[in-house]
């Protein structure tokens, strides 16, 4: 249909063309809605009448459910032993190989880890040699060719200039000679022609017949004078052949020095060809080590991976057998439970049958007293009487005997039980051993068992059920033993106020004052029965001088080191089961040592899902809802009021400020003060939640000792630990000021301090005011002072102490006020039990509480020299000081402790 609109009006056309007016469309509207509403009323009858039907289906639904539930609990009840061993063996096989998965996982990690660590280690090391093989080829290449160079620059100038030499020498000595050979020919010559003139004058003459002695005498002279020429026309061509000759030696001495720089360039081009040579043999060499590290690194993780496959499969096979075993057991007891059965039933007819006999006796007895059958000779050893209701006590539905022996199976009575039962069984009348004197009396006894016989009949049996009675005499020696706890600890309290009179008043910020507090776990403590391994020991850290253990986290977690909670009131946890808690705290108690309990209060995982999908529903006793966690929490969308601390990310953050919150805590406090037994606490993550809250839980569990983990970063610069570290330690200060001075904390600051002062920064460890740098400075008798803990140090080592340095560090904490912490790897695992004993001795010697003085008498690079209290002093260092070089100590002073350059104790005599 569409409409159209034109001048006569409303049209309405349908898509075959037909068309009608706006009247009868209303019309045809409101009859279709009248039978609309018509239909609408009757499918709402029908809905009422099908409701009904559905709610009645409903209610016989439940009946139904309910009979079934009755019939399925009491089919469930005789098959709960098996399943609930059965599950036992397969928690216990999960859990093995949960544990075995996740060894194996890290051990792959760790695998790969190395893996990729040895390869980037290779590609470094290759490039860095490929780096420094350029670099040194590059310079030497270039020296030598440079010398090369400079080499065939100067021989080549040299020879240059001495073929020049000679050349210019030659030239001139051969032209010379040959102007003086030519002068001296042509003067021969001139002298020969003169010769020959006055030899032909003088033929001429001797022909002529006419010769004279001077004519002679002037031919003699001439002669000898061209003799003369001769000769040093000779010595001057000796002379030339002498230079020509020294030229030539010169010429030789420059050809040779050619040479010779011509090999010496040979020999750098070897030296460099032999250079680079060995620089790619060292190359190729470290590629083969690397390659060969690189093999046995893979060989080696190939042998974990093959040890730890084989570690797994045989703790696989150990936990198969483990079942097996439990199986073996399983059904061995279901076979003797069924044969217990069998042997009760048959128990139950004999019973059954004595007490129709008994019945019949009795019958008889009636009777006879009755006189409703006569007595004859036969029946007088038959006489029966029921003598004050013993049949009754026998037969009688109400009765414990016959409980016992138609409900077993029963276990063994014990003696106390045994005990109790016969000061509360029936008198019975003496018993009438002769038939004569039976006859005389009024009533006759009838021949019944002993009631020992009676009862031995039960004590081989099982009880089915509870006994309320053994329940009773239990609860009632529990309460007695925990009343002689109480009493005995209550007196050792005493007995030290008496000794010590600062410690007449117990604070919980401060314990006694005296506290020497052992943390009784690691990070991976919770892989093993820690409850069943700590308590042992609990007899050695008293002897030590210990005074309290702190336990880990107690209640169910996520994780297994209990820092997660779940539901508090659950404390069987990873360390143990809540009875092996109660067992290791009650064997502290005997050795008066006080129980710590970690409780984590500022945040706790959810068990549900709301339905947006955001786990924030809580389970157990304590099942709070999204009103418990603060608003602020980004991941948990709590309904609560903003936090009153920081955020911590990983599980919803509680709302102390909800009155509900603090009302549950308060209560779980208590409960774990009184039914578990702890005496004081150690205080989670407090920076979550002010300290104004921790006051309250405090005063109302009221602790013998507190503690409390304000765990914060310090200052640095530059990568450097700033001098300065105020503003850490008043932070600190801070929150303990807002508990009211009722909780202590641990001395993150002096922890810090320590890192850096035992490197020969000793001037670390005191300020300006010349006192201690960290809280114990400020406030040392709320300081708890520590070197490490499950955090800090053990397998995570967020920031582990400097190991080399853990014996100066604790000669420092244990001389020092404030109240010291040991850490359980330092003392069992480390090897410092007997260091640390004697450092606890000599706090003890010299009296040494959480208020004692300090006064610094030197604190340099060197060492640092300082006096606790009146009695004692401590060196760190090597610096040489002795008490006998320092004017301000009085009275005379004897060493206790020497460990040479590391630190030194003296006592005051």
């Amino acid at each position: 249909m569409h409409l159209s609109q034109g001048d006569s009006g409303d049209i309405i056309n349908d898509g075959d063309g037909f068309s009608f007016g706006r009247g009868e469309v209303l019309e045809v509207e409101e009859d279709e809605l009248f039978e609309a509403r018509k239909a609408l009323s009757e499918a709402r009858a029908k809905q009422e009448a099908i409701e009904k039907e559905r709610d009645q289906l409903l209610e016989e639904l439940a009946r139904s459910e309910a009979k079934l539930k009755e019939y399925a609990s009491a089919i469930a009840h005789d098959k709960e032993l098996a399943v609930s061993e059965l599950e036992a063996a397969k928690s216990l096989f999960n859990q093995k190989l949960q544990e075995s998965i996740e060894g194996k996982f890290k051990l792959e990690t760790k695998l790969v880890l190395a893996k990729q660590d040895a390869v980037d280690l290779a590609v470094q090391v290759e490039k860095l040699a490929e780096i420094a093989f350029q670099n040194a080829t590059s310079h030497i290449l270039e020296d030598a060719q440079l010398r090369v160079s400079a080499a065939e620059t100067s021989a080549a100038e040299a020879a240059y200039q001495i073929e020049e030499q000679i050349r210019n020498a030659t030239e001139g000595t051969i032209f010379s000679i040959v102007e003086q050979s030519k002068n001296a020919i042509e003067k021969a010559l001139a002298v020969a022609e003169r010769a020959g003139d006055h030899a032909e004058k003088a033929m001429a003459s001797i022909t002529d017949g006419a010769s004279t002695v001077d004519e002679i005498a002037s031919i003699q002279s001439q002669n000898i004078y061209l003799q003369n020429s001769v000769n040093e026309l000779e010595s001057q061509l000796l002379l030339t052949r002498n230079e020509v000759d020294r030229l030539k030696l010169e010429l030789k001495q420059a050809r040779d020095q050619a040479n010779a720089a011509e090999i010496r360039a040979g020999n750098a081009e070897k030296a460099l060809l032999e250079l680079q040579e060995s620089s790619r043999k060292l190359a190729l060499e470290q590629k083969e080590e690397i390659k060969s590290l690189l093999e046995k690194m893979k060989k080696d993780a190939t042998e974990r991976r093959k040890a730890a496959s084989k570690a797994f499969k045989a703790e696989l096979e150990a936990i198969k057998s483990a079942i097996e075993a439990a199986k073996e057991t399983a059904r061995s007891k279901e076979e003797a439970y069924g044969r217990r059965c069998e042997a009760l039933q048959r128990s139950l007819r004999a019973s059954e049958t004595a007490s129709k006999m008994w019945k019949q006796r009795a019958e008889v007895a009636e009777s006879f007293l009755s006189k409703e059958i006569p007595l004859s000779g036969e029946d007088v050893d038959a006489i029966y009487v029921v003598n004050g209701g013993r049949i009754d006590v026998l037969t009688d539905d109400d009765s414990q005997r016959w409980k016992l022996l138609s409900d077993g199976p029963r276990r063994e009575t014990p003696e106390w039980m045994k005990r109790r039962i016969r000061t509360i069984c029936p008198k019975f009348p003496p018993r009438k051993l002769d038939v004569y004197e039976a006859l005389k009396t009024e009533s006759r006894t009838l021949d019944l068992p002993k009631p020992d016989e009676v009862w031995s009949i039960a004590e081989e049996k099982l009880i089915k059920g509870g006994d309320s009675l053994v329940e009773h005499v239990i609860e009632k020696e529990m309460i007695e033993k925990k009343r002689k706890a109480l009493e005995r600890a209550l007196q050792r309290k005493t007995i030290q106020w008496q000794r010590t009179p600062e410690q007449t008043k117990l604070e919980p910020g401060t314990g006694t004052g005296r506290e020497i507090v052992f943390q009784g776990f690691n990070w991976e403590s919770c892989r093993r029965r820690w409850y069943l391994e700590l308590a042992p020991k609990a007899a050695d850290l008293s002897k030590c001088g210990i005074t309290a253990v702190w336990f880990p986290p107690p209640t169910q977690s996520v994780a297994p080191q209990g820092y997660m909670p779940t539901d508090l009131y659950n404390l069987n946890s990873a360390y143990g089961t809540e009875e092996e808690l109660k067992h290791c705290v009650e064997e502290m108690h005997t050795q008066d040592l006080l129980a710590l309990g970690d409780v984590v209060l500022n945040h706790r995982c959810a068990q549900k899902q709301s339905p947006n999908g955001i786990w924030n529903i809580f389970g157990g006793k304590l099942a709070w809802g999204p009103e418990a966690i603060v608003c602020d929490d980004p991941n948990f969308q709590g309904r609560g009021n903003p936090s009153s601390g920081d955020i911590f990310h990983a599980a919803p953050n509680i709302d102390h400020s909800q009155s509900f919150v603090r009302k549950d805590i308060k209560e779980w406090l208590n409960w774990l003060r009184n039914d578990i037994g702890y005496d004081g606490w150690r205080l989670d993550f407090v920076r979550g939640f002010s300290g104004g809250y921790v006051k309250e839980y405090i005063e109302a569990s009221n602790p013998a000792f507190a503690i409390g983990e304000y765990w914060d970063s310090l200052a640095y610069e530059g990568g450097n630990l700033c001098y300065n570290q105020d503003a850490h330690r008043q932070r600190i200060v801070n929150w303990i000021n807002a508990t009211g001075g009722t909780s202590s904390a641990f001395d993150v600051t002096t922890k810090g301090i320590l890192h850096y002062a035992l490197h020969n920064q000793y001037w670390r460890l005191i300020d300006p005011l010349g006192k201690p740098t960290g809280v114990m400075g400020w406030w040392p008798s709320r300081a708890v002072t520590f070197l490490e803990n499950h955090d800090t140090g053990s397998t995570q080592g967020h920031w582990p102490f400097p190991r080399e340095k853990l014996t100066q560090g604790y000669a420092y904490i244990l001389t020092h006020p404030g109240t010291p912490v040991i850490f359980y790897d330092h003392f069992y695992d480390f090897g410092l039990r007997d260091i640390i004993m004697e450092l606890i001795e000599a706090r003890r010697r010299a009296g040494i509480h959480c208020r004692s003085a300090v006064k610094i008498h030197h604190a340099n690079n060197e060492g640092y020299v300082a006096q606790v209290g009146d009695t004692l002093v401590l060196k760190l260092g090597h610096f040489d000081w002795n008490p006998s070089k320092e004017n301000h100590l009085e009275g005379s002073w004897q060493k206790f402790l020497d460990k040479g350059s590391e630190y030194q104790i003296w006592l005051r005599q």
